[in-house]
């Protein structure tokens, strides 16, 4: 029917019709279609001297499948911006990438980050990531590499669609934090065995062990206060369950 998308045997036809001389009138007439159609048709899959009907039904499938996975991926976005306006939501997300990466963040990392703490289910698989930032898989691959070792995120299995997702928790900063005094930990011991080593009374003895009393002090106020207002700043998911 006039209107319709073209059909496999259209598109034989048309192929036919072309080998035989026709126009693109005649062609459209026998089609029941505008001429304008049978045009664009054969214009879009290389001319009247190169057009294959089976390579334009090929194309046509591709385009048909990128429409639906692309309008799937934008009514996940819809869900994920909770109703909110998509542009406002990717707005907020850029400025926060932007912090991210003035912190020290490499900026892949702080895009995923940032996609990650913009939506409302806080979890994004990779293909919905590859989608959101129009990045490649293995760009992906290594962001979420690096925010896993810096417990930022964490993997989770989704059984419905058979892939992992990437999680980011209420409490991140909590444990980002922990890690980051976990790693001071590290840094200290290594100072103070370097200073008995080099000799504690020497200059280098003596600025190692500063460095290392620092760090251990530094580390267990901020364990001590990453406790405390956790406990002040519940996360939503612990509240809901009281």
């Amino acid at each position: 029917m006039p209107g319709d998308r073209l059909t496999p045997q259209d598109r034989r036809q048309i192929a036919d019709g072309l080998a035989g001389g026709l126009t693109y009138a005649e062609i459209a007439r026998r089609l029941e279609r505008p001429t304008s159609t049978v045009t664009r048709e054969v214009m879009r899959h290389g001319g009247p001297g190169a057009y294959h009907a089976d390579q334009a039904q090929r194309a046509a499938d591709r385009r048909v499948h990128h429409r639906r996975t692309t309008a799937a991926a934008v009514a996940r976005d819809e869900a994920d911006a909770g109703g909110r306006d998509l542009r406002t939501v990717r707005e907020v997300a850029g400025r926060l990438t932007d912090l991210l990466v003035h912190g020290g963040i490499p900026q892949m990392m702080a895009k995923v980050l940032a996609a990650l703490y913009t939506t409302d289910s806080g979890s994004l698989t990779s293909a919905e990531l590859v989608q959101r930032l129009q990045v490649s898989p293995a760009s992906i691959s290594k962001a979420v590499g690096y925010l896993e070792a810096q417990e930022l995120i964490r993997r989770e299995r989704d059984p419905r669609r058979r892939a992992e997702r990437y999680v980011i928790d209420d409490d991140v900063w909590y444990q980002a934090m922990v890690a980051s005094a976990r790693a001071n930990a590290l840094l200290a011991d290594m100072a103070r065995q370097s200073a008995r080593t080099l000799g504690p009374a020497t200059p280098a003895g003596v600025r190692l062990e500063n460095m290392s009393q620092f760090l251990t002090r530094v580390g267990e106020d901020l364990v001590r206060s990453a406790e405390h207002w956790r406990q002040v700043y519940p996360s939503p998911q612990a509240g809901a369950h009281e």
